[in-house]
Parts: C-alpha cells; structure tokens; sequence
C-alpha cells in the first residue's frame, strides 16, 4: 500500500467507518478532479486538424500537383 491509501485506511478508522465504505465520496472527488482536461481538449483539437490537413490534401492533389509542375517548369526556364 502506499502512504496515502495508508493515511485514507487510519483516516476512515478514526471516523469509525470501514475503508470501503468511503469510495462512493472518493468516487465523486475523483470525478470532480479536471486534471489533465486542457491536454485531452488539445489532442482532440490536433486530431481534428491532422484529419482535416487529409482531407485537404486528398481533395486538392490534382491542382497542387498542377501548381507544383508550373513552379518546376517556371524555374528551369530561367
């Protein structure tokens, strides 16, 4: 066990209640806790981008590869 498990038992102890029977206000606590939410908010914002950077470059092959040919062809002919 580690310590705060260890100092959770003793607490639950002194109040006179089993170790167990206190989850349910852990539980909450724990869902209350927003650690961590700003880092999953931003790996979802960067998901979103990375698929719309595909679907980007999915739909508009053809035209950049058209472009990149004219800017190839522009520059030999210099």
């Amino acid at each position: 066990m580690n310590g705060l498990k260890v100092t959770k038992v003793r607490e639950c102890a002194l109040r006179g209640c089993c170790y167990m029977a206190c989850w349910p206000s852990r539980m909450r606590a724990g869902l209350r806790d927003e650690r961590g939410q700003g880092t999953t908010e931003y790996a979802i914002l960067v998901g979103v981008l990375v698929v719309i950077a595909i679907l980007a470059i999915a739909v508009f092959r053809p035209k950049l590869q058209e472009l990149w040919d004219a800017i190839a062809s522009g520059i030999n002919g210099l």
